[in-house]
């Protein structure tokens, strides 16, 4: 095994460093008389209380570390057209280190501007494979060559920063580069291996009988099932003194499928469950019967016609103006943008200023597990910082209150409100959580039907869109693209002003800039729907929810969605025996 050559961290064995162990053995003794005891957490204070007892000697100390392990355990079956095509099963601990060089006024990750280039300092973080047994040699041995390298690489970088930083006038408002918070310990019980709750043959069993229910149809040439389980347990301890051990199991189970169109287009839908166990999925008819319902939207769909450009009135139906809201609204109040001056930073000026309809609320709430009977993944008990989640208010009657914040500041808010959130081996950023949108007047779905055609009347148009179902999307926030967002509906309908039956279109992409279609909101009805998924960002993938209601809008615009081109098969596709 090679290590680093004169190492400012000497190496890790049981008998150095004998008083520090006594006062980790205390503390730990503590701890335990206070909550749970879990072995992983006792290593990784007393490796930490080393490395930072000897990176004091340093000339130019580290003010901060932090460790965040997150040990992973899942269970995966996938299933195609009746039969299981994949399975498996893993378990893993992956490390993510932070170490600050400076203190919390000016670090290694302070941003500067050199020759018309902005530069954030900051060099990421450090990572490592941690050993899945409660070895305190052999995870010791690791948390020490992460840190040794990474320390190294901060110091050159508060190097390289303060040096730009005193050749540039200082700022008229100074910013912290990391705030102060409380020290928290909160560490809850274990979660049960997957195997004791997981059943493998019964869920092999359903997977195939969901996945054959697309046999039924020739043209469908996708018909996938997927069930996957995910155990994590995830441990943060920092030199402050904030040790938090906390859970997220998760329950998805999501049904893909696509169907070919006469002209070749291919055309996909899908559905989507979450919960926190298998017992909470829905049941085997609840499933079997969304799969034949999907069957039959995609055999509508294969003849529906291809929509052209529109611009003109739509109405939102929830889970649709959910995404929505994510995409156009909730990546541009997530704090850390606002510190980028290249940036679009849309709402960075608008604090107390209307950004949305008076009559909508917009809040994010982690603290909260569902909402009226929607079941929400976006929630923790403390975010990948170490703070405390909290409910924070965006929006109240259409005014801008604050942003999402994590532990780097913004003027007039310095302090984070526990949405520092990061994937397994990125750095937290300020991210969304659970996006919930509310309406203090609240029309019935009927009304805002009416309002569309009595707006399709007002602006000349044959018929208004409905969007019913979305698979997600995708916005810009910088200034050197347009800040415009791509929402990607698959279950898109007119409305005809004279009464016609309503109709089923493809190939439709729902389009715009943010501000533009802020202005058009006009109504929301007094429903509500809920998308689960993961969003995407600078720290990774981060599990969201975003419930809104419907809503009715006075402008919207499309383009045509890019076609997938499907060749038609030579062969008939082979019909199933009958057992």
């Amino acid at each position: 095994m090679n290590y680093p050559t004169n190492p400012l961290l000497t190496r890790p064995f049981p008998w150095q460093n004998l008083a520090i162990i006594l006062i980790a053995l205390l503390a730990s003794f503590i701890a335990r008389s206070q909550s749970p005891s879990d072995p992983l957490v006792e290593i990784l204070k007393n490796e930490m209380v080393r490395e930072m007892n000897q990176l004091k000697q340093a000339p130019i100390p580290p003010y901060y570390l932090d460790y965040h392990v997150t040990d992973i355990e899942f269970v995966s079956v996938t299933g195609s057209f009746g039969s299981i095509v994949e399975s498996n099963r893993d378990r893993s601990r992956l490390l993510s280190m932070r170490i600050k060089v400076g203190d919390y006024t000016f670090d290694d990750s302070h941003p500067v501007n050199e020759r018309g280039i902005e530069f954030h300092g900051g060099r990421g973080i450090g990572q490592a494979i941690l050993p899945i047994e409660n070895d305190a040699v052999s995870i010791s041995f690791q948390l020490w060559k992460t840190a040794e390298n990474l320390y190294k690489d901060g110091l050159e970088q508060y190097k390289a920063v303060k040096n730009i930083a005193e050749r540039q006038p200082k700022p008229s408002t100074p910013l912290d580069d990391f705030s102060k918070e409380p020290i928290e310990t909160y560490i809850e019980p274990a979660l049960p291996k997957a195997s004791e709750v997981f059943d493998d043959s019964a869920w092999a069993s359903k997977i195939k009988k969901y996945s054959a229910l697309f046999l039924s149809d020739k043209n469908i040439i996708r018909g996938n099932v997927s069930f996957r389980l995910t155990y994590e347990r995830k441990y943060f301890v920092s030199s402050e003194g904030t040790v938090v051990v906390q859970n997220t199991p998760a329950v998805y189970l999501n049904i893909n499928a696509s169907i070919r169109a006469d002209d070749g287009d291919l055309i996909p839908l899908s559905r989507s469950y979450y919960a926190t166990k298998p017992t909470d999925l829905p049941s085997d008819e609840k499933v079997s019967s969304d799969i034949q319902n999907l069957i039959e939207t995609l055999r509508k769909l294969r003849t529906a016609p291809l929509a052209e450009p529109y611009s003109g009135p739509a109405i939102l139906m929830a889970e649709t103006s959910g995404v929505f809201f994510h995409e156009i609204f909730g990546h541009r109040i997530e704090g850390h943008r606002l510190k980028n001056e290249y940036d679009g930073q849309t709402f960075k000026s608008r604090i107390n200023q209307p950004v949305l309809p008076k009559t909508l609320n917009v809040s994010f709430d982690p603290t909260t597990s569902s909402y009226k009977h929607h079941v929400l993944n976006g929630s923790y008990a403390y975010d990948d910082e170490g703070v405390k989640s909290r409910k924070v208010t965006v929006v109240e009657n259409g005014i801008l209150k604050t942003f999402l914040m994590s532990r780097s500041p913004l003027e007039n808010i310095p302090n984070s409100n526990g949405h520092g959130r990061a994937s397994m081996g990125a750095e937290p950023v300020s991210r969304q959580s659970n996006l919930i949108v509310e309406t203090t007047k609240p029309m019935k779905f009927e009304a805002l039907r009416k309002m569309l055609i009595k707006e399709c009347q007002k602006q000349g148009k044959e018929y208004g869109y409905l969007f019913k179902e979305v698979i997600g999307g995708f916005t810009t926030t910088d200034r050197f693209n347009p800040n415009a967002f791509n929402i990607f509906p698959t279950e898109v309908y007119r409305i005809y002003v004279s009464g016609k039956p309503d109709e089923l279109v493809r190939g439709v992409d729902l389009i715009g800039t943010p501000l533009a279609m802020f202005a058009e909101i006009s109504a929301a009805a007094d429903d509500s729907g809920v998308f689960i998924g993961f969003c995407g960002a600078e720290s990774g993938n981060v599990p969201v929810s975003a419930v809104a209601p419907s809503l009715f809008v006075r402008r919207i615009e499309t383009q045509k969605k890019p076609k997938q081109h499907e060749e038609a098969t030579l062969l008939s596709r082979p019909v199933p025996t009958e057992q």
